[in-house]
Order: C-alpha cells, then structure tokens, then sequence
C-alpha cells in the first residue's frame, strides 16, 4: 500500500498499524541530516542561517570530534563540530545547496537519513518550521 502523497510503500515505514496517518506521512517526509564543519563559528553560522532561511526546524551543534578518513589517497585526520539538522524530504534540495554553498570544504559530507519513527508532535513541528513563511 503506498501512503497518500507519497510514492513510499507503507512497509517501509514499520509504524503501528492504528497509528494516526498524519503520523504515518510526516514520518516518512522527515529527515535528519549529518554534516561536519572545520570550526564552531562556521558551524554556529551555517545553523543559525539554515534555521532562519527554514531550511531546518532545529540544528544540532554537538562537541568537536577527531575524524579520520582517506582522501586524495592519503589518511588524514581533522577536528570538526558535527551537525544534525532536521528538515523534510521537500526541503532536503534546498538545504543540500545551502550546505554546498556554504561549506568550506571541496566534498563536504552531507548525509540524509529517514525519520522513520518519532513523536508525532515533534515531526508534525519540523514539517511545520519548515515551511516558507507565506505558507505557515
């Protein structure tokens, strides 16, 4: 069964079969995306514009990390601050952009992952905060 505005079927997203469909679609349209900026005011900056452009309903700033990856065929190693935005899948290519424009790095890492359960309130509200401002 595939969810009304949706192209999803209904079994990817394991809600209870009585939960309420307005909980079943903004599962499915909710999105938590990752992605790691050099330094804490870069970080500070690209949240604060993507929350006021409504771009994300909240931005996660969390404590700087080491990360370790390969590129260009080397092992390199950087402190980065770790975002987790959350946003909706019809924001998502807006955001991306947003993300790109902004980020210093050449392939910043930006991953989107699927809100496939969580307090319907809570989705209900980043559906809602992400809305542009003449359609909330």
């Amino acid at each position: 069964m595939t969810l009304p505005g949706t192209s999803r079927p209904d079994a990817a997203y394991p809600l209870p079969p009585d939960a309420p469909l307005g909980s079943r679609i903004a599962a499915m349209s909710i999105l938590l995306v990752l992605t790691n900026l050099p330094d804490q005011a870069t970080a500070e900056a690209l949240a604060d514009e993507l929350v006021d452009h409504r771009l994300a309903a909240c931005v996660n700033i969390l404590q700087p990390c080491r990360s370790v990856y390969r590129w260009q065929g080397a092992v390199e190693s950087a402190n980065e601050v770790p975002l987790l935005i959350k946003t909706t899948e019809a924001g998502y290519p807006a955001l991306e952009a947003a993300i790109r424009a902004r980020h210093p790095y050449e392939t910043p890492e930006i991953i989107a992952v699927p809100v496939t359960r969580g307090l319907p309130d809570y989705l209900a509200w980043v559906a809602t905060e992400t809305l542009a401002d003449d359609a909330s």
